[in-house]
């Protein structure tokens, strides 16, 4: 597929013909692929399975799972990413 310059404006015109081909509006799709950050991974937490059981206990009760004090390291990471 060749990809037709947009112009200036845009600065990754495959991304934006993508996104556009994706139904998403002018707008948003310039947006995005004006951006040098998206697509890249973020966030800086650890994962769960570097966790301790104390963390792992308080993210839960964070956000709100119930019987917490019998779980083990599994269960809570398996109530976590399926809440």
């Amino acid at each position: 597929m060749i990809t037709k310059s947009h112009g200036q404006s845009i600065k990754n015109d495959k991304k934006y013909e993508a996104l556009r081909s994706e139904g998403m509006s002018q707008e948003k799709a310039a947006r995005i692929a004006n951006d040098p950050n998206s697509g890249k991974k973020g966030g800086k937490a650890k994962a769960y399975e570097n966790r301790t059981n104390e963390e792992l206990h308080d993210k839960a009760k964070k956000v709100g799972v119930n019987g917490r004090s019998n779980y083990d390291k599994a269960r809570f990471i398996h109530a976590l990413r399926n809440q």
